[in-house]
């Protein structure tokens, strides 16, 4: 694999939060070793292998699980009485058009083994290093929602209580919805405020940045629309980034700091996420680690990484180390083995669901023993995700540079979840059913879902296909669970077509989980 560099790290408790010395500085060696590690030729496999050896003498056990992993990516969806496909880390790199990827899992409280693969930069060659920053994108949620808590243990801040009883340059404007139930930060961080806009684009470096008011009014040079309360507060869930950036002003105007210094001192010092910043846009000092971020056809974000005002709900840069760290501090303050941020009962609140499946700040999957708390994150040239195990102290942090590299991180999670078996992460199976082609014509074009993005549905030999940013940049095939009802093998969603009152298709239902879109074809 090109560019690849591989560390496991001993079960030592003196490493527990500290990188291994070749990876404090950015040196000369280090990156003379990266280099090589990016011509994996026959002749240097050798040399490779002797490198691998040294960082971690006693880890070949631990060396063929992640030879498996490597091997072994794992798709979505199966079909039901077919063997599931396995795939190699290369060759869905190459499928995807992702130049780099970056990993860190963990487990008994510390990271036991990285992995990075490619390049931070396809035209410098720059190979990718345990390092290397990238936007962690939505994953910035949680992460602020951590300091947020800090703030309520204080007693500086009060989880229930209206916003708008703190913020003084900006209110939430009151309406009809907020007569009888109002936004509070418990309502913000758990998607159930009733507020508006559901993400960011962030702003090329070309682009003027509005200012955080602005933002919040949708006034240019903001480029998304006003944050708004357009339901009952409290009676459903519904993703907002917005709510995030009425939460940062409320940060920021309670501490009377910047918001990177609000998250610096009260989560990423404390936590030593030595390789973590909320600056935007990132500073020069720090540029030259940045990972260049790509669209998914292979070609860079023009003029480099977005950058992003919307700091609470999109502004961290990070490694998944860094990440890692973070989730085994909340796994060691979920036991009460730790107090760095929170103390053991309001982390224990943070992973309590709230609305559906969402806690304050992470998603939630399962509970109990079993509990999972995680989420994704995608900016402009940017894919990620972190998920972990709240009881068990095993998780995976991985990170990539490009809009499609969204697929390729949840293959590399099931084929880690099936070596360490995980009961979750595993492939769906599915059962095809039988499709009428005659239908086809009336399903094919183009579809958006307001706010989110277009996706665009066509034929070809008698089959259906979709083509869709989260699904990777070529057509994905659809097939056929029955007459109206259609799935794709890389991804874990479904497709319903639906007709108007005058039996057209007018819309496709996209399901993702719990998760529900409506898609309205376009003319």
């Amino acid at each position: 694999m090109s560019g690849l560099r591989s560390e496991v790290i001993p079960f030592r408790p003196e490493d527990k939060f500290v990188l291994r010395s070749n990876m404090k500085k950015r040196l000369p060696l280090f990156l003379m070793i990266a280099a090589l590690c990016a011509l994996v030729s026959d002749s240097e496999l050798a040399t490779v292998e002797a490198q691998k050896a040294a960082n971690a003498p006693d880890s070949a056990e631990q060396e063929a699980r992640i030879a498996r992993i490597e091997n072994g990516l794992l798709p979505a969806v199966v079909i039901k009485g077919q063997p599931a496909p396995t795939m190699t880390v290369a060759d869905r790199m190459k499928h995807y058009h992702v130049p780099d990827v970056s990993v860190a899992f963990f487990e008994q409280g510390q990271i036991a083994w990285r992995r990075t693969y490619g390049f931070a930069d396809v035209a410098a060659k720059a190979p990718v290093t345990p390092e290397t920053l990238f936007q962690a994108a939505s994953i910035s949620k949680p992460v602020s929602a951590l300091a947020m808590l800090r703030l309520v243990q204080e007693g500086k801040l009060n989880l229930d209580e209206d916003v708008n009883s703190k913020l003084r340059a900006w209110k939430v404007p009151e309406n009809e919805f907020t007569k009888e139930q109002r936004v509070t930060l418990r309502r913000i961080v758990s998607h159930s405020a009733g507020l508006t806009v559901h993400g960011f684009p962030g702003y090329a470096s070309h682009e003027e940045v509005p200012t955080i008011i602005q933002i919040l009014n949708g006034e240019k040079p903001a480029n998304t629309a006003p944050i708004r309360v357009d339901t009952i507060p409290g009676t459903l869930w519904r993703y907002s980034g917005g709510g995030y950036v009425v939460m940062q002003l409320l940060l920021t105007e309670a501490t009377g700091k910047p918001f990177p210094q609000i998250l610096h001192d009260l989560v990423l010092q404390p936590v030593a996420m030595t390789h973590s910043t909320y600056e935007q846009p990132l500073p020069k000092s720090l540029a030259g680690f940045a990972a260049t971020p790509y669209r998914s056809g292979g070609e860079p974000v023009k003029g480099g990484p977005h950058t992003y005002p919307e700091m609470a709900p999109a502004g961290l840069w990070t490694t998944p180390s860094d990440l890692a760290r973070l989730a085994i501090e909340v796994q060691n303050e979920y036991a009460g083995k730790s107090s760095k941020i929170l103390s053991q009962e309001m982390m224990k609140q943070m992973l309590r669901r709230q609305k559906d499946d969402w806690g304050l700040g992470f998603g939630l999957q399962n509970s109990g023993s079993k509990l999972i708390f995680g989420h994704g994150g995608a900016n402009e040239g940017y894919r990620c995700d972190l998920e972990a195990y709240a009881e068990s102290g095993q998780g995976l942090a991985i990170m990539t540079n490009s809009d499609s590299g969204g697929g390729l991180a949840t293959e590399y999670l099931r084929a880690v979840g099936k070596e360490y078996s995980w009961s979750d992460f595993q492939p769906t199976e599915r059962t095809v059913g039988k499709a009428d082609p005659a239908l086809f014509p009336a399903y094919t074009g183009t579809y958006e879902i307001t706010g989110m993005g277009k996706l665009t549905i066509s034929t070809k030999e008698g089959k259906l296909f979709i083509l869709a940013d989260p699904l990777g940049p070529d057509p994905q095939e659809l097939l056929p669970e029955s007459l109206t009802q259609f799935f794709v093998l890389s991804g874990e969603v479904t497709f319903t077509f639906e007709k108007d009152e005058k039996g057209a298709v007018s819309k496709v239902r996209v399901k993702a989980g719990s998760q529900s879109f409506e898609a309205k074809k376009l003319p």
